[in-house]
């Protein structure tokens, strides 16, 4: 029977994971990588380059908004419903519906270009709310950590092995870009096939509607939790205090993931060096997403993130002065140490003092925090790059956000943020066996 059960419990987290699989295609070819080189591109005798930049970090951060505005409210309406995996579904439909249509983009249509990224964007951001929710049901809680950093780690598989194929067509397939347009169509397609493994073997987790009258429409059900949320937020205040440095230090994570390319092709680099420096972190971030995952166990989920952030101060100075295509392979493989390891984390430890049966809901405020985290982050760089007429004052500010990251974790306490979380889903627990 054990045997059985371990069977299926790894089938589910597999499952589970390949959406990260699928989805991070986006993240790579689509946000970072291949699509911001191809919107300089189409947008060249159009914009000057650095109001290409400005353009695309305001896309950027309009996506964000609307992202982090729905978060809560459909969080809680998921966790109300049973609806985890049917809003996962509608918000991925979204996004690889936009980027289907990028394949017609051409040389002129940079605004078509920003409106399908944002719809795009706001298509994986939503369903990420509802995917991150289902990873304390997935993962047994000993297992949280190393099972969120396997779902980064495949991400950067799944992504890179996809991006390196984009390459090729890239390279081979010149003619009226079209290397450039079967690479939007290939990630909606691997997007596509790579969440039907989550919708058919992760359950939906039970429906939770404390505190709201029977027969509520959905709708105000969520608002309704969410203003409870508000008013209890003093009793998770650890998780409160983490989300506030979440939000501080995922700017500068998110901000670089987004606008390094965009960043190194305003200094001249090559798309060749800029595609091909994003794949290499690809893969260098498989391994050291794993290994934080372990590192994880001997000194803390906390003080690895902590590790993790320090590194990416230091990366920043670098980027400060990047000036050679080889300056920006450095820069990406030391992204590639620590991306995915403080991410990966950063959700476990979350998923860890949030009660599970309230999942989406407070995973929407997570949610909330790395999207309004990611607005201010394009935007600074924006506004730096049109004042300065280049965009390194950006890259060096982003600095900043890390360090005050750091600063704040050290004002958790981790310890007393799960047992809180741990007394609620006992308590829920209990009521749940009481009515059965």
């Amino acid at each position: 029977m054990k045997e059985k059960w371990d069977a299926a419990y790894r089938k589910i987290v597999n499952a589970w994971c390949m959406y990260d699989w699928g989805s991070s295609a986006f993240s790579t070819t689509i946000e970072s990588a291949v699509l911001p080189v191809y919107f300089g591109m189409i947008s060249e005798g159009y914009l000057a380059p650095n109001v290409a930049t400005a353009y695309w970090g305001w896309g950027n951060s309009l996506a964000l908004l609307l992202t982090a505005l729905l978060a809560p409210i459909l969080g809680s309406i998921a966790d109300y419903t049973a609806s985890k995996k049917k809003y996962l579904a509608i918000f991925a439909t979204i996004g690889i519906a936009a980027t289907a249509l990028m394949f017609f983009l051409n040389t002129g249509d940079w605004l078509m270009a920003i409106v399908l990224f944002f719809f795009g964007s706001v298509g994986l951001g939503s369903s990420y709310v509802f995917y991150d929710a289902l990873l304390p049901h997935v993962a047994k809680p000993e297992d949280i950590d190393y099972v969120s950093a396997k779902g980064y780690a495949l991400g950067y598989l799944g992504g890179g092995l996809l991006l390196a194929l984009n390459i090729l067509f890239i390279m081979k397939l010149t003619a009226n870009n079209l290397g450039y347009r079967l690479s939007f169509l290939s990630v909606a397609i691997w997007w596509a096939i790579f969440t039907i493994p989550l919708m058919r073997h992760v359950p939906e987790p039970p429906a939770s509607t404390e505190g709201i009258a029977e027969g509520t429409h959905p709708v105000r059900a969520g608002f309704q939790r969410v203003a409870q949320t508000f008013r209890h937020i003093r009793r998770y205040s650890e998780l409160f205090k983490f989300l506030v440095a979440f939000w501080l230090y995922n700017d500068g994570i998110g901000t670089i993931i987004k606008m390094a390319v965009k960043y190194g092709d305003e200094l001249g680099i090559s798309a060749l060096d800029l595609i091909g420096a994003l794949l290499a972190t690809q893969f260098v971030g498989i391994p050291f997403s794993l290994a934080f995952g372990k590192f994880s166990k001997k000194v803390g989920t906390k003080r690895s993130i902590m590790i993790g952030l320090a590194w990416y101060a230091l990366i920043t100075v670098g980027g400060y002065f990047m000036s050679k295509g080889w300056h920006f392979w450095v820069l990406a493989i030391a992204v590639g140490m620590v991306q995915g390891g403080t991410q990966a984390l950063s959700r476990s430890l979350f998923g860890a003092m949030a009660p599970k049966y309230r999942s989406a809901e407070f995973f929407g405020f997570y949610d909330i925090s790395s999207k309004f985290a990611g607005i201010v982050g394009p935007a600074l760089f924006a506004i730096l790059s049109l004042a300065f007429g280049q965009s390194r004052f950006g890259i060096l500010a982003i600095g900043l956000f890390f360090l005050g990251g750091i600063y704040l974790l050290t004002l958790v306490d981790e310890e007393k943020g799960m047992r809180v979380a741990e007394e609620e889903n006992r308590r829920m627990e209990a009521k749940l066996a009481a009515g059965a």
